[in-house]
């Protein structure tokens, strides 16, 4: 009896080679990712859509001048078809178009329109009439040339830190500066020397903010710890503690006319504590990510808060409440800074810096050109504002232009590595000739204008540009 395997048609392999080839070729050959084919029917009328949307105030006219064509005469010359103008003193237009009256069978000509113009503005002349006007061409807005400011460079690099520095506060009356850093420890420096004055111990993990209150001898602190610290700098000790934030505490402001302290953090609230009570006033909540900034000012809004869920909250203090919410940043708002002259805030995020006009939170400008993750703005009257980045690099800007005038890479401290240029905070000190500045490499950075620097030295790189759209 034959056996099964016999009746199995034996093939050669390159006959099974080629099955499977085809069988491949097949399989791959219907592309699924392709577009659908185009419908012709379909193609026309979105063809109409888009040229009656755009092109709408124009197709009337190509009629028109299409049937204009059609029953002009056709025995009329092209001299006869120019309107023949008197001209007066001035040159301005007066008096009918002299055309000929038609002749035969045609149709009169219909009214010629009067000439329409879009950039034009009347401007009369000082011998014109009253109803004489002349049009001369409205000039394209141009961009405000920008105030000249001297470059600024390193002047000091202080060291004592064991971890990253991560904000800094300046004394009110100009003499010393406080840091808080990673090694849990906030210290205070002399402004002048750079030297080390005091160190304050207290905090169990990173101190993230600091504040010094220009009307009592505190000095205020947050950290990691979630705690809130109160010291006084008559015996350097902590006299308060404020309890209440349930993750990280992450920045710092005092109002600057009220006996109030607003604190943020990792848990997505900004609160409002009484300074002498220890009270929880407000708790400030809307935003849905880590609020990394917070600053206070005495006008409406009294509190602006920058967040990681990309928004800008204005909040009003008396009510506990949001007034506005500010959308445009497409990424984490990791920075905030108040003019103090004028009656506007700058914030600054990854995608880029931008000014905004209180109370309502209007928007002004964009300051672009930062291309990495601004961690720290900081302002003086000058008009001189400063971005800070997690790549060492600093921008300064013209404030009222958005001119970046200068670009510094902050340098590293002898030992460390290049990705420790970091800049997590900076602050001017009260005359705003000098800039401090807190670096991931554990140093300090001072940084001055240069003396010697004039316009003929350090000109302006700047180009007229046509204004353009503000950008959101």
């Amino acid at each position: 009896m034959p056996s099964t395997t016999d009746d199995v048609q034996r093939h050669s392999v390159h006959t099974l080679v080629f099955r499977s080839l085809k069988r491949t070729h097949d399989m791959f050959l219907c592309d699924q990712g392709a577009l659908p084919p185009v419908e012709e029917s379909l193609e026309k009328l979105r063809r109409q859509a888009k040229a009656r949307d755009q092109y709408g105030p124009v197709l009337g006219l190509v009629r028109h001048n299409q049937r204009k064509a059609v029953s002009m005469p056709h025995d009329l010359d092209v001299e006869d078809l120019q309107p023949k103008i008197s001209e007066t003193t001035n040159g301005a237009m007066s008096g009918p178009l002299a055309l000929p009256p038609p002749s035969g069978p045609h149709p009169p000509l219909p009214p010629t329109p009067p000439p329409q113009s879009m950039a034009l503005v009347a401007s009369s002349g000082p011998s014109a009439n009253a109803g004489q006007q002349s049009l001369v061409p409205r000039r394209a807005p141009m961009l405000p040339r920008p105030k000249w400011h001297a470059p600024w460079k390193l002047a000091r690099v202080i060291s004592g830190h064991l971890g990253w520095v991560r904000c800094v506060a300046v004394e009110p009356a100009n003499e010393w500066f406080a840091t808080g850093s990673n090694d849990r420890v906030i210290k205070i420096w002399d402004l002048a020397s750079g030297q080390l004055k005091l160190s304050l111990t207290g905090h169990v993990s990173a101190v993230r903010g600091l504040a010094v209150s220009p009307r009592h001898p505190y000095l205020f602190s947050c950290g990691e710890d979630k705690q809130v610290k109160c010291w006084d700098l008559e015996y350097n000790k902590v006299i308060r503690h404020y309890h209440g934030h349930l993750s990280a505490c992450y920045g710092l402001a005092l109002h600057p006319t009220i006996d109030v302290l607003v604190t943020c953090g990792r848990d997505s609230t900004a609160r409002v504590w009484d300074m002498r009570t220890k009270a929880n006033i407000h708790t400030l909540t809307g935003h849905s990510n880590t609020i990394a900034s917070v600053v206070c000012q005495a006008a409406e809004p009294q509190v602006i808060t920058g967040s990681h869920d990309f928004t800008i909250r204005l909040w009003d203090l008396g009510a506990g409440k949001s007034t506005c919410t500010l959308t445009h940043h497409k990424k984490s708002v990791r920075a905030l800074t108040i003019h103090p002259e004028l009656y506007m805030f700058a914030s600054g995020a990854p995608d880029n810096i931008k000014q905004w006009k209180c109370p309502d939170g209007k928007f002004m400008q964009n300051l672009a050109g930062h291309n990495a993750i601004v961690n720290c703005l900081a302002i003086n009257r000058e008009g001189v504002l400063v971005s800070g980045a997690d790549n060492g690099t600093l921008y300064f800007w013209d404030w009222r232009t958005g001119y970046n005038f200068q670009k510094l890479q902050a340098p590293v401290q002898p030992g460390s590595m290049d990705s420790e240029a970091g800049v997590f905070a900076m602050t001017f000190d009260q005359s705003g000739s000098r800039l401090i500045t807190c670096d991931a490499d554990k140093t300090i950075k001072i940084y001055k204008e240069d003396d010697t620097a004039t316009e003929d030295t350090h000109p302006i790189n700047w180009r007229p540009e046509i204004l353009k759209r503000r950008k959101y």
